[in-house]
């Protein structure tokens, strides 16, 4: 007996959004259906999507910083298939693995000060064990998080995120949580003053609006950790391996932190997965004796497809110099889209490092830019950015989205892979869509009365 896949897809590609809306979450369908995102791709490889016209889309997105090589790439695939075909005796459970002692060595050769790996399944689960490991090792309570942080959705993460969106109707979280503005020495030194907290957990770059620190702050806030006996835990899942151009980002600081999340791009696109990777000492206060040996774990969290991605991927980021390509593609798209901030009022802002760039727009000076401007935010706030992303992707064929609920920042997390090609392509398309932006009237503000409308329905 064997499944179809094929024949399956087949048949099922003319019903996906109608099975989601049956099935799954109908009203995601009616999100990318009002926007236009609706476009039912059929095929990826590398930076690019193709949908069932055949038609190639440039992926700014990559699955939220996963497809760090880019989709299907051959080296992942291949370690994958040798997998498969080897019949391993995969999560024994009362036996180690050799592939995860594999990887969990290539992941701390770059960061020697770190001794031990923790692996689970996703960036979530790593949040997760981390607030474990840092009560368990401090033996105190409290946990520091930043405004408008992002590390999750399941209720230890949720309970340590700066967004009233995620965090709305699923209270009460976990208690201990204190809140403090990224960048904010003096609000973090007051939290911590109080000797009970346990940790810092801290974005090096906010997902979010991608939020930069200032130049002294993860120093300095890691200096108050030690000051008070505090740990400093690194939320890396999204700006690690290699996506600012470092291994990780704290290495933009000098900064080493005790512990650090990876996941994302470390699936290789392919196998959930992610990691603590931590000092000896807290590791040891978790499994400190052999009657503890699995106080704390994951039924899957080391199994061999997932442990076979990782290190593949470890293994394309090297030897195709994919730090280096990040790192220099993301120095050109920056400059150019700084010049913008000088040529278009309607762009008020870039930032970002390697190829984790954001794009801020603001309310423009000139009157009719100002009223159109002011319609769409009194309908929504951050609802400008979607006059940007709807052309990029219907007139252009690039996927991008805005940064976060209510922000006026788009996000660009492209493949470490992208080319300069891609850059010009990138570069081209956004401005002209920007310049677009900047005649009223014109089709982008018709958009945006068709948005506000559309809006409008929904809520009535």
């Amino acid at each position: 007996m064997s499944v179809e896949i094929d024949q399956l897809l087949a048949e099922a590609e003319p019903q996906r959004y109608a099975l989601h809306t049956r099935y799954l979450n109908e009203q995601m369908v009616r999100v990318l259906r009002t926007i236009g995102f609706d476009r039912a791709y059929q095929r990826g490889k590398g930076q690019y999507l193709y949908d069932r016209e055949g038609l190639q889309y440039l992926d700014l997105l990559s699955g939220w910083g996963v497809f760090a090589l880019g989709r299907n790439h051959p080296v992942v695939a291949d370690a994958l298939k040798k997998v498969l075909d080897s019949d391993l005796p995969n999560l024994v459970q009362m036996d180690v693995s050799a592939l995860a002692g594999v990887l969990a060595e290539r992941l701390l050769r770059p960061v020697p000060h770190l001794e031990k790996v923790f692996f689970a399944n996703s960036g979530t689960e790593s949040v997760e064990a981390s607030l474990k490991f840092a009560r368990a090792a401090t033996r105190r309570d409290g946990i520091v998080y930043c405004s408008h942080a992002f590390h999750g959705l399941t209720y230890g993460s949720l309970s340590v995120i700066g967004d009233d969106i995620f965090r709305s109707g699923f209270g009460p979280l976990l208690p201990g949580c204190v809140e403090v503005p990224f960048n904010d020495v003096s609000a973090l030194e007051r939290a911590l003053a109080s000797k009970s907290i346990v940790a810092l957990i801290v974005e090096p770059i906010q997902g979010k609006g991608v939020t930069m620190p200032t130049d002294d702050y993860l120093r300095s806030a890691l200096e108050l950790c030690r000051k008070y006996g505090t740990l400093f835990i690194a939320d890396e899942v999204q700006t690690g391996l290699g996506r600012t151009g470092r291994f990780l980002a704290c290495e933009h600081w000098g900064i080493e932190p005790d512990m650090v999340l990876l996941s994302k791009s470390l699936s290789g696109g392919h196998v959930p997965v992610g990691a603590v990777l931590t000092r000896k000492w807290i590791f040891d206060k978790v499994f400190d004796r052999m009657d503890r040996a699995v106080v704390h774990g994951s039924t899957f969290s080391k199994n061999d497809l997932a442990m076979a991605a990782g290190i593949a991927t470890l293994e394309v980021i090297q030897s195709e110099e994919l730090m280096q390509n990040a790192e220099r593609t993301g120095a050109r798209l920056l400059a150019t889209f700084e010049q913008m901030v000088g040529r278009h009022e309607l762009v008020k802002d870039v930032r970002g490092k390697g190829l984790m760039v954001g794009i801020e727009f603001g309310a423009p000076r000139s009157l009719k830019l100002k009223a159109s401007w002011n319609l769409l935010e009194t309908a929504n706030s951050g609802l400008f950015c979607q006059l940007i992303v709807i052309p990029l992707l219907k007139e252009h064929r690039i996927l991008t989205q805005v940064a976060g609920h209510g922000n006026h920042t788009i996000k660009l997390l492209p493949p470490l892979i992208i080319s300069d090609q891609d850059c010009d392509w990138i570069e081209r398309s956004f401005e002209t869509v920007i310049s677009d932006a900047h005649r009223v009237p014109g089709a982008i503000w018709s958009l945006g009365k068709t948005l506000v409308a559309a809006r409008a329905r929904a809520r009535g």
